[in-house]
C-alpha cells in the first residue's frame, strides 16, 4: 500500500461524540505503550503524524486520520494502572461505542509488546474481536528488541498464546527498524479492497 495522504482529523473524547462512519475504517487498539503512536507514524510515513509520548496513558480519546480513500482509528490505549476507575470506565464506554456504532470497519490491528505474553486486558481484547467476529491481526511491536532467535520464535510463540482466537494473522513489527511494516501495509490493503472492485 503506498499512502499519499495521511493528516490528523479530529478526536472524541465521549461515546455521544461519535461521528457515524463516512469511510472503510482500520482501528489501531492495544495497550498503553505498547507503540501504537510510533506504528502509525511509520505505517503512515509521517514522523509526528500520531504524538508519542514516553508516558503512558497519553491516548485518551478516539483519534481519527484521513489516509488515502479510508480513516484510520486510534482507540485509547487501555491498562494503564495508574489511570482512575472513573477514567477506565470513560475508556470503557467509549470504545464499546466505537465498535458498537454503525461503520464500515474493515480491519483491528491488535497491537502486543513481543516480549511478553498477553496481559488479561489483552486477552478481553481479543477475546471482544472475537466474539463480535471482527476481523483483526495481531501485530506484534517492539520486534527489534529480540536477538535472531527470539524473533525467529516470536510468532510461533503468539500463534499458541493466541490458539483459540480469530485473527486474520499474526507479523512481527518494528517502528523503529521498519521490520513487518510492509507486511502489514499489505495486509491492511487486502482488507480495505473490496471484492468486487
Amino acid at each position: 500500500m503506498n499512502i499519499k495522504k495521511a493528516e490528523f482529523v479530529t478526536s472524541y473524547g465521549l461515546q455521544a461524540q461519535l461521528p457515524k462512519g463516512t469511510k472503510k475504517e482500520i482501528v489501531m487498539s492495544g495497550r498503553s505503550n505498547v507503540g501504537k503512536s510510533s506504528l502509525i507514524n511509520k505505517v503512515c510515513n509521517r514522523k509526528s503524524l500520531a504524538r508519542t509520548s514516553s508516558q503512558p496513558g497519553k491516548t485518551v480519546t478516539v483519534n481519527f486520520y484521513d489516509v488515502n480513500d479510508f480513516h484510520m482509528v486510534d482507540l485509547p490505549g487501555y491498562g494503564f494502572a495508574k489511570v482512575s476507575d472513573k477514567e477506565k470506565k470513560r475508556w470503557g464506554k467509549l470504545i464499546d461505542g466505537y465498535f458498537e456504532s454503525d461503520r464500515d470497519l474493515r480491519l483491528v490491528v491488535q497491537l502486543i509488546d513481543c516480549r511478553h505474553e498477553p496481559s488479561s486486558d489483552d486477552y478481553t481484547m481479543l477475546d471482544y474481536l472475537t466474539n463480535r467476529q471482527i476481523p483483526f491481526v495481531i501485530a506484534l511491536t517492539k520486534g527489534d528488541k529480540l536477538n535472531k532467535t527470539e524473533s525467529s520464535n516470536a510468532v510461533s510463540k503468539f500463534e499458541e498464546y493466541c490458539k483459540e482466537f480469530s485473527y486474520e494473522k499474526i507479523i512481527l513489527t518494528s517502528a523503529d527498524k521498519n521490520i513487518g511494516i510492509e507486511e502489514l501495509k499489505d495486509t491492511m490493503e487486502e482488507f480495505l479492497t473490496d471484492v468486487a472492485e
